[in-house]
């Protein structure tokens, strides 16, 4: 039977990235370290109870009284819990990888839908990207990275783009045909065409993916924990490690309801723009 394996070959391909371009993954570190932390910070300055007014506001006027509700029940929950720097921490985290992961994904979608070549060579990147179990993004990201909140953010990252690619495409795509040409016919320049016609017309899209962008990266909080992440996926391993029942069903509880309260607000978004 043929044998060959490709492992060592990825292994001596990561090591040989990780020495020749560390200065390049230093200065990542240090930005992401600063963008997380500073979040961080930002989000357990302000006192729970004005959070959970200020989200509560939020969702109201995005959602209406249904979600707002649900907002308040379910942040004051998490408070109650003595989950709530915890959760701050894995919002933190979240909100700086879905950041990173659209500022890189939404421009790769335009591009996409430009170009059908530069579109047949990024598909099965993005394949490979959404079908690779999450677990093994862990491994470049530590060889890179060390342990940390860093790594983790790196493989949130990777593991949460794709949607946010591939809807952007399509959504640009999808843009009726007669407006493009009538923007043609009034001397839209490439630019103007796109910021003016084609982005307008297709932000409810892009906006479904920005939602599934965000979902991918809250879906990564448990896997991300095991390699030092900590917020509420930590919480959640120390339930399943030590055997605290309790302790792994209220972690697991206050990642629903930040799930659910993302998902509904960025919904919310999309559905204004349509």
């Amino acid at each position: 039977m043929f044998v060959f394996h490709i492992g060592p070959y990825f292994k001596t391909f990561v090591e040989w990235l990780s020495s020749s371009f560390e200065p390049f993954f230093d200065g990542i570190k240090a930005f992401m370290e600063f963008g997380i932390l500073s979040i961080e910070k930002g989000l357990l300055l302000i006192p729970s109870i004005v959070f959970i007014a200020i989200i509560a506001v939020l969702a109201w006027r995005l959602a209406g009284r249904g979600l707002a509700i649900f907002s308040i029940v379910g942040l004051v929950l998490i408070d109650g819990m003595e989950l709530w720097s915890e959760t701050m921490q894995t919002l933190a985290l979240v909100l700086t990888s879905a950041f990173v992961a659209l500022i890189i994904g939404i421009p790769l979608g335009i591009i996409a839908s430009r170009s059908k070549k530069f579109d047949r060579l990024l598909r099965p990147v993005l394949d490979f990207m959404q079908t690779m179990p999450a677990f093994v993004y862990l491994i470049p990201a530590v060889l890179f990275f060390s342990l940390g909140k860093v790594p983790a953010s790196v493989a949130t990252v990777i593991f949460s783009m794709p949607p946010v690619v591939r809807l952007t495409n399509l959504a640009i795509r999808q843009v009726p045909t007669d407006v493009v040409e009538a923007g043609r016919s009034f001397g839209s320049t490439p630019g103007q065409m796109l910021i003016k016609v084609q982005l307008p017309i297709a932000l409810p899209t892009i906006l479904a993916g920005i939602n599934q962008t965000i979902m991918l990266a809250l879906s990564m909080v448990v896997i991300a924990a095991m390699i030092g992440a900590g917020g509420l996926g930590e919480k959640v391993l120390n339930g399943i490690q030590q055997y605290k029942i309790g302790l792994g069903f209220e972690s697991g509880v206050a990642v629903v309801i930040l799930a659910m309260i993302l998902d509904r607000i960025t919904q919310a978004l999309g559905n204004i723009n349509k």
